[in-house]
């Protein structure tokens, strides 16, 4: 891609025992017509899952973009991560924050690219599908009263017609599943808030950089379809999904309601607590409804960080 503007992308990837979704992920990057960047993958999952990632990686065909492994101290969460590659990559124009579980279609990187370089926002989301060609989002919406995020577009069919200039007008988050931060927007904004742990942590991040007056984006031809829950479970159904996706989701909502308009919690906690109650009762999914419960309460008391319960499961 030579025409339109120009930077060095650095592309941020959190592993966690993942191989498989990384190898994908990144065989689908290589295709990319904007190819002024590299590849970061940061490594949660330990050394014998470093080493593994790394010889894996050796074995992909020769790619337009550099591929780096990076080691994580520890299990330091999905921010941790992402902040550990941006900090690899002082120097980089754009920081690309990408799931490992996503396809992104050829032209996805360029869109973004293009979409910020009419210099009106500072961070732009993808369009986000699921396998069958239905929206999964196009832009996040929070509602803090309800401490609730709402992903706009949702089962529609694509593509379909879209008013995105009403889309960006609703935003105010872009899923860390496909997130473009310019430099700008990393300077004034900081970086991700790491005792979130694993979710809501990039709700926070832009609820935090439009207070400082950074706007945010769509670029609608940016493609970028979404395994969703492949590393955590998440997208499992309801009645088998696991305890770390549903506890730290509920958690962090309401730490997200802390964080940013802790006078809404008297309306909010019961809110969160009746709309869990109906998620997961109204199915038939009891130990589900458990696992919710033990995130809200943490959440209410502002518990941070990963939880202490995680290494014993």
């Amino acid at each position: 891609m030579t025409a339109g503007p120009q930077g060095h992308v650095s592309i941020c990837i959190v592993a966690y025992n993942n191989c498989d979704d990384i190898l994908d992920c990144c065989r689908a990057l290589s295709a990319q017509t904007y190819n002024h960047a590299d590849i970061v993958i940061c490594e949660n999952g330990g050394a014998a899952s470093f080493e593994r990632l790394k010889a894996a990686v050796a074995t992909l065909p020769d790619s337009p973009l550099p591929i780096t492994v990076l080691l994580a101290p520890g299990n330091i969460g999905y921010a941790g991560g992402v902040n550990l590659c941006i900090a690899a990559r002082p120097q980089s124009d754009y920081w690309w924050v990408l799931n490992p579980d996503t396809a992104p279609r050829a032209e996805a990187l360029g869109a973004m690219v293009e979409r910020l370089g009419r210099g009106d926002v500072e961070a732009v989301g993808s369009v986000l599908l699921l396998a069958d060609d239905r929206v999964q989002s196009l832009g996040g919406r929070w509602r803090p009263w309800l401490a609730r995020c709402e992903s706009i577009g949702f089962g529609s069919a694509w593509p379909s017609a879209h008013d995105f200039a009403h889309v960006e007008a609703q935003v105010n988050f872009i899923s860390g599943a496909s997130m473009l931060a310019t430099r700008r927007f990393v300077e004034q904004a900081g970086l991700m808030r790491e005792d979130y742990f694993l979710y809501c942590e990039e709700v926070e991040w832009a609820l935090r950089a439009q207070k400082r007056g950074l706007k945010l984006g769509v670029a609608p031809g940016s493609i970028v379809v979404h395994g969703q829950g492949g590393t955590t479970g998440s997208g499992a159904p309801v009645k088998v999904r696991p305890k770390l996706p549903i506890y730290l989701d509920e958690r962090n909502k309401m730490n997200m309601v802390h964080d940013t308009a802790p006078w809404q919690l008297l309306v909010a906690g019961p809110a969160a607590l009746g709309l869990l109650t109906m998620r997961y009762l109204a199915r038939g999914a009891w130990r589900q409804w458990l696992y919710a419960l033990d995130g809200w309460v943490a959440g209410i008391c502002n518990r941070r960080g990963q939880p202490g319960w995680l290494g014993r499961k």
